[in-house]
């Protein structure tokens, strides 16, 4: 299974199109977004993947709040399945318990990953590159013979010639604990 992972776009659609795109090119077959999505195109482009997706909202969000009859995007934190996997995603870092196999979030603009016993931590970074200079984005790749997990980080600069990169992190098997190496 593999899960594409996204925050932080604001105002940059133009970024976030590009992002959705490698994460369609890397074989994503759903999308969370950790929010602070700022303008309803940022929602569009993920509903016209045709992939399954999850939003939730950011602290910059609150005109979004009225499309979330239209669009897959909730508050803070929300609890969710994809298949066997129980999944809270929040914008802002104040809910990471361990409840569940999966955590993501954004607001910090930095990647960051962490296998902490059975729960995963995930903050895909910052598609918009406002801290970093870089656009990025995260894939979660789990096989699910096994429970075997590793994460994509994919990034560019902004820089308009520079081209994709990818950093892969094994996790191991959610029994394992500690943090990931690199």
């Amino acid at each position: 299974m593999k899960i594409g992972v996204l925050s932080d776009p604001h105002r940059r659609s133009d970024l976030q199109e590009e992002a959705v795109g490698k994460l369609l090119e890397e074989g994503a077959e759903y999308l969370l977004h950790a929010g602070d999505l700022c303008l309803e195109e940022n929602l569009r482009q993920l509903a016209e993947t045709g992939l399954p997706y999850a939003a939730v909202f950011g602290n910059n969000d609150r005109p979004l709040h009225p499309l979330a009859d239209e669009y897959r995007i909730r508050p803070e934190p929300w609890y969710f399945r994809i298949g066997d996997l129980k999944v809270k995603m929040m914008h802002l870092p104040y809910y990471l318990t361990p409840d569940t196999d999966l955590v993501i979030y954004g607001h910090t603009h930095r990647f960051a990953v962490e296998a902490k016993g059975a729960t995963l931590y995930l903050n895909p970074g910052e598609v918009c590159g406002r801290e970093s200079g870089l656009c990025e984005a995260a894939l979660l790749e789990i096989d699910t013979a096994n429970g075997k997990r590793r994460v994509h980080h994919l990034f560019r600069s902004l820089d308009p010639d520079s081209t994709w990169q990818k950093e892969t992190i094994d996790l191991g098997i959610p029994s394992d604990s500690g943090s990931a190496d690199r």
